[in-house]
């Protein structure tokens, strides 16, 4: 069976000078997992979140749990 690739995506909320975050949401149904890197690292390290977690992460962002700057 193949490896599957992460296919990074960039929110279209990011255009800020490129200070934003990568994610590949295409691994989180077959392996349960959301790789995160930095858009201006690209050849970096991924944090390795769990679909869960970033799931809740997500749903806080959308509620307003964590403010602005």
């Amino acid at each position: 069976m193949p490896v599957e690739t992460p296919r990074w995506y960039t929110s279209s909320y990011s255009d800020n000078g490129g200070a934003c975050v990568q994610v590949a949401t295409n691994l989180a149904i077959p392996h349960g997992i959301v790789p995160v890197r930095d858009s201006k690292n690209v050849s970096g390290p991924a944090l390795t979140v769990p679909a869960t977690a970033f799931t809740a992460f997500v749903a806080g962002v959308r509620a307003g749990g964590f403010g602005t700057v």
